[in-house]
């Protein structure tokens, strides 16, 4: 089993071959993902990408956390960055 890593607002999250972005989240102790546009924390919920409760920036995009596998060396940041 390969141990690796992406970048996660500055920190280096640790992954295994196979693992969704949230679920190394996480394992990492991250748990809330941003917030939505009430100011309410967003987090990992369902686990399936029907709820969007996880919607995270991965190298620019918007993606669901919880579907998305992990990569080395991808960036995730949440929605709350601004690229201006």
């Amino acid at each position: 089993m390969t141990s690796r890593a992406f970048g996660w607002m500055g920190q280096c999250i640790p992954f295994r071959d196979g693992e969704t972005v949230a679920s190394a989240l996480e394992t990492a102790g991250v748990y809330t993902l941003g917030a939505d546009a009430l100011g309410q924390e967003t987090r990992y919920f369902c686990g399936i990408g029907a709820c969007q409760c996880c919607l995270v920036r991965i190298d620019g995009v918007v993606r669901e956390a919880c579907i998305t596998p992990a990569r080395s060396e991808m960036t995730v940041e949440t929605m709350e960055v601004r690229r201006d």
